[in-house]
C-alpha cells in the first residue's frame, strides 16, 4: 500500500507523520543519547515552529485521528455498557420532596 501526502510517497509510518506535518518526528521526540544542550536546542526550534504555526497541535491531532481511524477503526466503535445487576436493581430517583 502506497501512501503519498503533498507529492511524496510515504514508505513507514513515521515517514507519513513527518510528511504530514512537515516536520521531522525526532523535533517533537527527540533523539536517544541527546546532551542537554541538544535537548534545549531542540525545544528552542521547536518552540519556534510553534510560535510560527499556532495551528499545529491541532493538525497533530486531526493526523492521529484519521491514522487512527485509518488503521485501527475498531477503537472508534463505541458500544453501551451492560447494566450491572445492581444498578438494573437501583430504584428510579423521584422528583419532589423527600417522603
Amino acid at each position: 500500500m502506497r501512501i503519498i501526502v503533498a507529492g511524496h510517497t510515504a514508505v513507514t509510518p513515521g515517514e507519513f507523520v513527518e510528511l504530514a506535518l512537515g516536520t521531522p518526528l525526532d523535533l517533537w521526540l527527540g533523539v536517544e543519547g541527546e546532551s542537554e544542550m541538544e535537548r534545549a536546542a531542540r525545544m528552542d526550534a521547536a518552540r519556534d515552529i510553534l510560535a510560527d504555526e499556532p495551528e499545529l497541535p491541532d493538525r497533530v491531532s486531526q493526523v492521529a485521528a484519521e491514522a487512527i481511524e485509518a488503521f485501527a477503526p475498531h477503537l472508534f466503535n463505541v458500544v453501551p455498557l451492560p447494566l450491572s445487576r445492581a444498578a438494573a436493581r437501583r430504584r428510579p430517583l423521584r422528583n419532589g420532596a423527600a417522603a
